[in-house]
């Protein structure tokens, strides 16, 4: 079927060509009009999403196809943002201040972040550019180290291979919190087109001294002398490898196997499927590493490495990965059970499992829970010392990073794991200690994909309109998070469910909990917690069918 090109849509398509600073990007939006005038069959369609940006700004900053028109990640998308960010900068009392800007190895980064130098430096900022492709984590311990009043760094992080990012960090350390976003989305709609943005070559490009203040402070993480422990590792093909290496090598850990077939940077990401150490696949070729070399701990780094994944052996000597939230409580009793602060808070989201309150009940510690996302976690309040989300975010050095860090987590679990191998135990171990002293955690998440936004929006009409009474068999009331935040919160004995839109990704999600306490036998504690969380699962899959 062939649409025919309205002349509106047709002339914005010239527009924007005209405004493109990028002879790449324009041809390739040209090809794309000229075949939408042509009437070829998909090409209006193709055009009118191209054109149907802009690419919203949001705390997570942007994220998108890498590909040309304001409804992707290209150079004049790039270039406008940076004027905008460039203009709030400059609105909220920092002209001139001191901008770090970093990438990942992802399609287009080198461009998008030589595009966000120049704007800056043109702009009259004191803009540093970290040398090449290293980890986020590096990026927001600049931001501190430098005194920065922002840090970009260019990343889709674990998106797909097609995608890249712009994230934005505030003088803070962390990533941007409303009312910023919108100030910022603002700003970029009064940017000039942007052939008209000025741009100007000359920021500072660093060397290694950045890099290696940050590995000297990581290289102090783990608690405890033991360093006898083999690690086996991938990068996913992101920009980890290099620094994961250094970090261990600093902190005194000499037995690192690293996946050879995906160490190097290759934004084509070609042995997984999708680039996440959550999706089933991504893990294999470093589970059957560790096996192969009989590893007393397996990391997963996403591909900007600032998640990380921990692999175990179970005790039928079989690996498999931990869930995010195995991960987030075990490093967090790691931390309580060393810390020397006084007073120490740890934190963790609504959506991730409860446990780690409980253990902060038992260490005397402070305990917070925020909305989704490390902008908010490393702002949970005074005497941070540890924060985690279920989807693979933890930070373990908060006094450094102010994000998700997953060279520093790495570092750190793995002197837990020599400290546990120097006793005779394992994580597993640790684990079940901590269910039986505070009851089975498990914890699921059901996740429907849509094409269309307004289906996330109708669902979460219809549960506010007619709440259910009971989720699995058990009775549960509903408590709605607007306006602070579209979540939908239902409670019950022992169950919890957390609906939420995703913030990143075209996906309504639904996390949840089940809590059962051991009395007797563990094995049978977790049996009927798996019972429960499989009718709950079974319950809401029917719900957003």
């Amino acid at each position: 079927m062939t649409t025919s090109l309205p002349s509106g849509l047709r002339d914005r398509a010239f527009r924007w060509i005209a405004d493109d600073p990028d002879d790449d990007s324009r041809v390739e939006l040209q090809n794309i009009l000229a075949r939408a005038m042509g009437g070829e069959p998909g090409a209006t369609e193709e055009l009118a999403d191209r054109m149907a940006g802009p690419l919203e700004f949001g705390t997570a900053g942007l994220r998108g196809p890498v590909r040309a028109g304001p409804n992707g990640m290209n150079v004049a998308v790039v270039t406008r943002t940076t004027a905008g960010v460039a203009a709030w900068l400059t609105a909220q009392g920092h002209p001139g201040g001191v901008v770090v800007v970093g990438r990942d190895a992802r399609h287009g980064s080198e461009a998008f972040a030589n595009a966000a130098a120049e704007v800056l430096t043109a702009a009259g900022f004191a803009v540093k550019v970290l040398p090449g492709p290293l980890p986020t984590p590096v990026l927001a311990f600049a931001v501190l180290e430098l005194g920065a009043v922002a840090g970009i760094q260019i990343t889709a992080s674990h998106n797909p291979p097609a995608d890249n990012g712009y994230k934005l960090y505030d003088a803070s350390g962390g990533q941007i919190v409303p009312p910023s976003d919108g100030q910022i989305e603002r700003a970029i709609e009064a940017a000039l087109p942007a052939i008209s943005v000025p741009r100007e070559p000359g920021a500072e490009v660093l060397g290694d001294e950045l890099r290696d203040a940050y590995l000297a402070k990581v290289a102090l993480l783990p608690r405890g002398p033991e360093r006898e422990v083999k690690v086996a590792a991938t990068a996913l093909h992101g920009v980890g490898a290099d620094t994961l290496r250094a970090a261990f090598e600093r902190a005194g850990f000499g037995d690192l196997h690293v996946v050879a077939e995906q160490a190097t940077p290759d934004p084509d990401f070609p042995t997984v499927a999708f680039p996440n150490p959550e999706e089933p696949g991504a893990t294999d070729l470093l589970l059957a590493l560790a096996s192969e070399v009989d590893a007393d701990l397996a990391v997963a780094l996403d591909p900007d490495a600032d998640r990380c994944a921990l692999g175990v052996r179970e005790r039928d000597g079989s690996w498999r990965m931990l869930r995010g939230d195995e991960t987030g409580v075990l490093l967090g009793w790691h931390v309580l059970s060393t810390v020397d602060k006084e007073d120490p808070l740890v934190a963790t989201t609504i959506v991730s499992s409860s446990m780690l309150g409980e253990i902060a009940k038992e260490f005397g510690a402070r305990y917070a829970e925020t909305l989704t996302g490390f902008k908010w976690l490393v702002r949970a309040g005074e005497g941070l010392v540890f924060a985690y989300e279920e989807a693979l975010g933890l930070c373990v050095n908060p006094g450094f990073v102010r994000d998700k860090d997953g060279i520093s987590a790495a570092v750190f679990a793995a002197g837990l794991a020599a400290s546990l191998r120097a006793a005779g135990r394992g994580p597993l171990d640790v684990l079940d200690e901590l269910a039986v002293k505070h009851g089975v955690h498990v914890t699921d998440q059901v996740s429907l994909r849509v094409t269309d936004l307004s289906v996330r929006e109708r669902l979460m009409a219809g549960l506010r309109a007619a709440p259910p009474a009971s989720l699995g068999g058990t009775d549960v009331t509903m408590e709605d998070l607007l306006p602070g935040a579209d979540v939908l919160r239902l409670t019950g004995e022992g169950l919890r469910v957390v609906i939420r839109p995703s913030g990143t990704e075209p996906k309504l999600k639904a996390y949840l909990q089940v809590t059962e306490p051991v009395s007797g036998d563990l094995a049978e504690a977790h049996t009927a917690a798996d019972a429960r969380l499989a009718a709950l699962r079974a319950d809401i899959e029917s719900r957003l069918a």
